[in-house]
């Protein structure tokens, strides 16, 4: 992959507030920063895939070859609908997540009842599995829709230089948490 090839990460920060800042950042392989767009989702909601397509659409950026999520389930279990992305995008999704879980449905039927744990149900089932990969000597579990398994092997690996945080999902997260001090401070 040439090191001029673009990578949108999409990490968010919240704290106890009711809406999540979400970050979508454009890195190069290089690790050079390309662009940035923020918006929101509802804590406890089920707007964040729309947020993750605003995102995408609000950076206008064809030049991007893949989009990495951090997690399905940002803004406490706001499940997002991978291939809903996929589709508005028309590039391969990735989702990327740090720890070894049972998965989420014993999470989400503890804190949801009715049609909010059906609604997310649904959309948590219709996720692809998530697979272990190694990278760097770390493991990360990685969900892909619009790509292979090798292939969203080569597009993490190529978009982690060290550790086992792919540069997009890292500067995202920085990015996100920033965006949100300040909203909080601005608030005070």
């Amino acid at each position: 992959m040439k090191s001029g090839a673009r990578a949108l990460g999409v990490a968010e920060s919240f704290s106890e507030a009711d809406r999540s800042v979400l970050c979508g950042a454009v890195l190069r392989r290089d690790r050079i920063a390309d662009g940035f767009a923020f918006d929101s989702c509802t804590v406890g909601g089920t707007d964040a895939t729309a947020a993750v397509a605003d995102l995408w659409s609000a950076l206008d950026r064809e030049d991007v070859r893949a989009l990495l999520i951090a997690g399905v389930a940002p803004a406490w279990f706001n499940v997002v609908d991978l291939s809903a992305v996929h589709d508005a995008a028309d590039r391969p999704v990735l989702s990327v997540s740090f720890e070894a879980s049972p998965g989420l449905e014993p999470a989400l039927r503890e804190q949801f009842s009715g049609d909010a744990l059906d609604r997310r149900l649904r959309t948590y089932r219709a996720l692809p599995p998530r697979r272990r990969l190694e990278v760097n000597g770390e493991d990360v579990y990685v969900r892909a829709v619009g790509v292979d398994d090798a292939g969203a092997a080569d597009l993490v690996r190529a978009f982690t230089p060290e550790g086992g945080r792919p540069e997009p999902l890292r500067v995202a997260r920085l990015a996100a948490r920033a965006a949100r001090r300040l909203r909080a401070d601005e608030d005070t």
